[in-house]
């Protein structure tokens, strides 16, 4: 059961959207007057991806393209997916221990480590209930 916590979210860090042709992505995100802040490889299921965080003012958007064998779902959609939302918490251990003793869903056996960013971050994710993807990242 899920209750009522008390979890210092400072504000929405990224929206993630899985792209099938980054270049393109990364582009047109440009025109709209966004800088490419960061890129970086990531892996899945033992295959590498790429992540580009665009920003513009406030707003970051994580661009991201995953292994070939992945990109047929992205490719079939017929509109556009927003895979998760992220919040900015200063501690991320604190944020997990919260949301854990709080009953909810915790995707991740602990917070994750990521070669993002300057110094790296930390993240984990929680379902919401309708199965949406709320991501809990703490840039280092």
């Amino acid at each position: 059961m899920e209750h009522s916590v008390q979890l210092p979210i400072r504000a929405i860090q990224h929206i993630g959207i899985p792209v099938t042709d980054i270049s393109r992505s990364e582009a047109f995100y440009r025109g709209l007057g966004f800088d490419n802040v960061m890129q970086a490889p990531f892996e899945h299921n033992g295959q590498a991806g790429t992540c580009i965080m665009m920003k513009r003012n406030q707003v970051v958007i994580e661009l991201y393209r995953l292994p070939d064998p992945e990109l047929a779902a992205i490719r079939n959609r017929k509109d556009g997916h927003i895979d998760h939302i992220a919040f900015d918490v200063p501690d991320i251990e604190e944020a997990f221990n919260i949301l854990k003793a709080g009953g909810y869903h915790i995707f991740e056996e602990a917070p994750v480590f990521l070669h993002f960013w300057k110094n790296g971050c930390r993240y984990f994710n929680i379902s919401g209930p309708d199965g949406e993807r709320l991501e809990f990242n703490q840039v280092l």
